[in-house]
């Protein structure tokens, strides 16, 4: 069986979309391809006790200032040009994580997922608010009152509430995690190691099959 490989998101990590932009690379250097999986961060800082850096580096000195200077060192690193920070950050991403699902299920995930990180991370909005949703998805040509409607169906609802009790049960405690296979690895900053794995296990899937 081919090497599965996962990245765990939320569209409310700024993190998760500075990591996505990385994956295209590491797909074609490597042969795979990533499984997109919709988790909601809430619920994961929810079942493990774990909180966001907003909330948790509040107060505290030069911790975030050198987070922030990781951050822009990854930026250059990789020639990422159209990340904005969102002014509304913290965003509450239920209604966007829903309606990532209901992209899946409907098979309209690709142009839902490029339209919610342009309107969070690259032109920024405040996607919680129902009206500011709808019509930045609308400016995208994304049928969306088709995927709220959706979004409210059972299904969707627990697809998401399964996949962040997975993910937690796999060891996940924030955004954006990657899996290779069974091996786990968080944050943006690991997908060197993420590429290396990637290798490795290939190369061991490989000499099994010879």
């Amino acid at each position: 069986m081919p090497l599965k490989v996962e990245f765990l998101f939320d569209f409310g990590s700024p993190n998760a979309y500075l990591a996505e932009l990385v994956l295209p690379g590491i797909e074609w250097r490597t042969g795979v391809k990533f499984e997109y999986v919709p988790v909601l961060l809430g619920g994961i800082f929810k079942g493990t006790g774990n909180m966001s850096p907003f909330d948790s580096l509040r107060g505290i000195k030069n911790k975030p200032e050198y987070q922030a200077l990781e951050t822009q060192r990854f930026i250059r690193r990789h020639n990422i040009t159209k990340f904005r920070q969102n002014p509304f950050f913290p965003v509450n991403t239920l209604m966007l994580m829903r309606g990532a699902v209901a992209a899946q299920f409907e098979g309209v995930f690709e142009p839902y997922f490029r339209a919610a990180y342009h309107h969070m991370w690259e032109e920024p909005k405040k996607m919680d608010d129902l009206e500011t949703f709808r019509n930045a998805f609308t400016s995208s040509g994304i049928d969306i009152d088709r995927l709220i409607a959706r979004a409210q169906q059972d299904d969707v609802k627990k697809g998401l509430i399964d996949r962040t009790t997975d993910a937690v049960n796999r060891g996940a405690f924030g955004s954006p995690t990657f899996f290779v296979g069974k091996e786990m690895f968080f944050g943006k900053d690991q997908l060197r190691d993420v590429e290396e794995s990637i290798v490795e296990q290939t190369s061991q899937l490989v000499s099994k099959t010879a």
